[in-house]
């Protein structure tokens, strides 16, 4: 069985994340069940645009 942690997460992102689950799905499950739907090559897409935008991000030719 994998280690249990706590996270603290304000009570409205609590409440947003229960309307995702079923009845009987703990929110590991619900968590899981999202990130499952994530495509992390879109998302680090995202993050990369995000930060060139803000111009944090500097690539390596550039260092």
């Amino acid at each position: 069985m994998a280690e249990i942690t706590t996270i603290p997460v304000a009570k409205s992102i609590r409440n947003r994340l229960k309307t995702y689950g079923l009845k009987g799905e703990t929110y590991n499950d619900i968590l899981q069940h999202l990130l499952d739907e994530v495509d992390y090559g879109e998302f680090m897409e995202h993050q990369y645009k995000h930060l060139v935008e803000k111009e944090i991000f500097v690539t390596l030719d550039e260092i």
